[in-house]
């Protein structure tokens, strides 16, 4: 498995319950891009629309030696889910306030998937409290380290 790339903010501002791996509809040139590595998931989101689910605002780069047949970069991008799974995401998201976001682009046996999550927004106060606890844990691994070093 090749990752190719990877929503990083999503980690940052969303507490993640549910991952899947899904699918996705995309033209030749699309795919060259991607494996080419030029992606970005920063600032997308996943909506279901009339049974279907749907990837937007995700930004796969113009293939450089592509012509007129290249793709617009910010097109919305139909995902591949089983009915069940689009029926059961589509009700958790309406009755309990939850998101679907992307998390991470990759290969596998040459296809290109999608791995998404149902998550919850943080609040400012959590995200801040998450940072400490990172920079505690760095911080007292740095000490640890630093201290039982053979002289």
């Amino acid at each position: 498995m090749k990752v190719l790339t990877q929503n990083r903010k999503a980690y940052h501002d969303y507490e993640i319950l549910e991952t899947y791996e899904v699918g996705i509809v995309l033209q030749g040139t699309e795919v060259k891009s991607c494996k080419n590595g030029q992606v970005n998931l920063k600032d997308s989101h996943i909506r279901i629309v009339n049974g279907e689910a749907f990837l937007l605002n995700a930004h796969i780069s113009p293939y450089e030696q592509g012509n007129y047949t290249n793709h617009e970069p910010t097109r919305t991008r139909k995902l591949l889910l089983h009915k069940r799974e689009i029926n059961k995401l589509a009700g958790k998201v309406q009755e309990k306030g939850l998101t679907l976001v992307p998390l991470k682009m990759y290969l596998k046996k040459n296809r290109v998937k999608l791995e998404i999550a149902l998550a919850k927004g943080k609040k400012t106060h959590d995200k801040r409290d998450e940072i400490k606890k990172k920079d505690l844990e760095k911080e007292f691994s740095r000490d640890f380290k630093n201290s039982y070093k053979i002289r």
